[in-house]
């Protein structure tokens, strides 16, 4: 799921995705449970979970969560705190430098809107954040989000749309769009 697309709940497509789903589980599950100090214990999971090495200069403090692994992307020199999740199936990008606070949340799949056809399908589209953003505490990236260089997304802040560049975003406040 690359791209901005659906893909039927009842098809290969996802039942391969869910399994991923299930084993990546596993792996995490392992690595949240490593003594801190083990450096190649969770360099070996990492491995399995990513589907590659962690690039240099890469530090993740677990515990840490994802769902399918194969599409994050880590430029050098990220940092990932504590209690971070990653449903990566669309595809995360996070540039150099980036700095994620603790219970970050990334998310680039979900649902249709439409009730007739949110048990049908899953919704996806990538976020990308660029080189040397800083992502505070709490906060949650949407699916198709991007956040552009030099930007700060303050903690707790839901963000649902892109970020300019060099710019500071804040909120979380829900708003009645429409109703059915």
């Amino acid at each position: 799921m690359p791209s901005d697309r659906l893909m039927r709940i009842r098809s290969a497509e996802f039942q391969a995705m869910a399994d991923r789903v299930l084993r990546v589980t596993e792996l995490t599950s392992r690595l949240n449970v490593l003594p801190f100090g083990d450096e190649a214990g969770k360099a070996h999971l990492f491995e399995q979970i990513l589907g590659k090495p962690l690039p240099p200069r890469v530090t993740i403090y677990p515990p840490f969560y994802t769902d399918h692994g194969l599409n994050l992307d880590l430029a050098e020199r990220v940092f990932i705190n504590q209690n971070c999740t990653f449903l990566d199936y669309a595809g995360i990008r996070l540039g150099e430098r980036v700095m994620i606070g603790p219970k970050v949340t990334f998310i680039t799949s979900g649902h249709p809107v439409d009730p007739e056809e949110r048990r049908l399908y899953l919704t996806g589209a990538p976020i990308d954040v660029a080189e040397n953003v800083w992502i505070g505490a709490g906060a949650t990236i949407l699916p198709g989000v991007s956040i552009g260089r030099d930007a700060v997304v303050a903690a707790g802040a839901v963000v649902a749309e892109d970020v300019p560049p060099a710019s500071l975003v804040t909120g979380s406040k829900a708003t009645v769009h429409r109703t059915w």
